[in-house]
């Protein structure tokens, strides 16, 4: 029986009824490719789980501790992957994906393990001579196709992004009348975050990577690079304009996501820092306002200037697309700052009125003699106004509140003491 449009069909439903059929033939070529892979990437599982996890549990050449980290919950993944393939065989996409998608935090469990498994591989690699003759000979059998263990550890990880595009393609070619558009449409989620996963850890890890970099190119260990939180954006020379109209300077400069670096090379014939730069400042970001001095024609150069809480800087290249995107790149970084550190209050947490104790636990003694101090500071900061400012030593302090007066003046001493202790100035 033939389904095809009679020639008395109305334009109209003609051309729905085309576009159904594309999509079903869209759907259908998905779906083959969708299952081909599958086969292929269960078999790759498979020879990993035989002639790597179960060889290397039975021959003792690892601990099972190490093998752990290596392979992680790649056999659990080889099982429900393996469901999810006669699912996808015999046609049922939807009910295949729903289930595969409860187990979803076997793939979590691998991807947040996966730079471990690299560090540890290595370090087997370096260390044991049986491993690394095991590994040699496992690798060149055929079915292999001369593929590194290395490679095939990421393989899930590329499973995931290929999920994610299969499963849309089925979702956007499957009509929202079909019982499996909703459970395709929520695998299409689940493994999306997933995806996200992949690139958020990837992205974590060359971030680490380039903050170890920057702390090696500096000298000593005085000025921490590696802090949490802290995202590398970008580095290059640029002239500093010193205040007085002397000759312009070149510095490296290190923009991070909350501070902006300045450094000088050091010496060249230097025994062991002579390729290392020495830190001179760190400005917060914080608090910085950036505007473009010169620059916005098609002239030759630019100069921008940064405005910080206790100091200005200005930062001038002959390259204009260089000091353009300088100045994206700091604009960008400071609204990213300011916008993070902006809280939010609701307007009941505004109005709440504040929690009162137990009246019991108000009559402790440690709390009388808290109030006690606070009278006695009290008393004497009247003393102190009621004589017209004048000197501390005139006015008699109890012990506790004089510790109380002289912790302000103690403070910039204390400050000092810090910073001295750095030979790059935060300011």
């Amino acid at each position: 029986m033939s389904f095809a449009p009679s020639p008395f069909t109305p334009m109209g439903i003609r051309s729905i009824q085309e576009q159904r059929d594309r999509w079903e033939r869209k759907r259908s070529r998905t779906a083959r490719e969708l299952v081909q892979s599958e086969k292929s990437y269960c078999h790759q599982l498979d020879l990993i789980v035989t002639y790597f996890v179960e060889i290397l549990k039975a021959k003792g050449t690892l601990r099972q501790d190490i093998r752990e980290s290596i392979f992680s919950s790649i056999k659990s993944i080889h099982l429900i992957n393996q469901t999810l393939l006669t699912h996808l065989e015999l046609g049922r996409f939807g009910v295949g994906f729903e289930e595969f998608c409860a187990h979803l935090q076997l793939y979590n469990t691998y991807v947040d393990n996966i730079q471990t498994a690299k560090k540890v591989l290595l370090v087997q690699m370096k260390k044991s001579k049986a491993f690394r003759r095991f590994k040699k000979l496992q690798e060149s059998r055929p079915e292999f196709s001369q593929q590194k263990l290395e490679d095939l550890l990421t393989l899930p990880l590329q499973r995931i992004q290929q999920y994610k595009h299969f499963l849309r393609d089925l979702t956007e070619n499957t009509g929202p009348d079909n019982p499996e558009f909703q459970q395709l449409s929520k695998a299409v989620k689940a493994v999306s975050e997933v995806a996200q996963r992949i690139q958020d850890n990837a992205r974590s890890h060359e971030n680490h990577l380039q903050l170890r970099r920057v702390q090696k190119q500096l000298k000593g260990r005085k000025t921490r690079i590696l802090t949490p939180g802290r995202w590398y954006i970008r580095e290059g020379w640029l002239k500093t304009v010193p205040p007085k109209g002397t000759e312009a300077k070149p510095k490296m400069f290190y923009l991070f996501s909350d501070i902006l670096l300045q450094a000088k090379p050091c010496s060249p014939i230097h025994p062991t820092n002579g390729d290392k730069f020495a830190c001179q400042r760190i400005y917060p970001l914080k608090e910085c306002t950036v505007d473009k001095v010169f620059g916005h024609t098609k002239s030759q150069g630019g100069l921008i200037s940064l405005t910080f809480a206790r100091a200005k800087l200005l930062l001038m290249s002959d390259d204009q697309v260089d000091i353009n995107d300088w100045y994206r790149s700091l604009c960008l970084a400071i609204g990213q700052l300011k916008s993070k550190n902006t809280v939010v209050h609701r307007r009941d947490e505004l109005c709440r009125r504040p929690i009162r104790s137990d009246p019991d636990s108000q009559n402790t003694p440690e709390l009388q003699q808290t109030r006690g101090i606070k009278r006695t500071v009290m008393l004497d900061e009247e003393v102190w106004e009621h004589r017209g400012g004048q000197s501390s030593s005139s006015v008699p302090l109890t012990g506790e509140s004089a510790t109380k007066r002289l912790k302000p003046n103690e403070a910039p001493a204390a400050r000092s003491q810090e910073s001295s202790g750095s030979s790059c100035v935060i300011l």
